[in-house]
C-alpha cells in the first residue's frame, strides 16, 4: 500500500510540475487525485469485508457453508 501511494504521489507530482498552471490542469489533477483516493479507499475497505463502512452480509456465506457441510 505504501508503494502504491508513493507511486501515485510521484505521478501526480510530475504531472503538476510539468503542466502549465491553469484551471483545466488544476481540475484534471483534482479529478485524478479523487480517483486515486477512491481506489485506495476501496482497496482498504474491501480488505475486511465484514467490517468497516462497506459491509458484506455473512448470511449467504454461512448458508453455503452449511449446505457444503451436510
Amino acid at each position: 500500500m505504501v508503494l502504491l501511494v508513493a507511486w501515485l504521489a510521484v505521478i501526480l507530482f510530475s504531472f503538476g510540475m510539468f503542466a502549465p498552471g491553469n484551471a483545466t490542469v488544476v481540475a484534471a489533477l483534482f479529478v485524478c487525485a479523487l480517483s486515486f483516493s477512491s481506489a485506495i479507499f476501496l482497496i482498504v475497505e474491501l480488505d475486511q469485508p465484514y467490517g468497516g463502512l462497506i459491509q458484506v452480509p455473512s448470511a449467504p456465506m454461512r448458508d453455503a457453508l452449511a449446505r457444503v457441510g451436510t
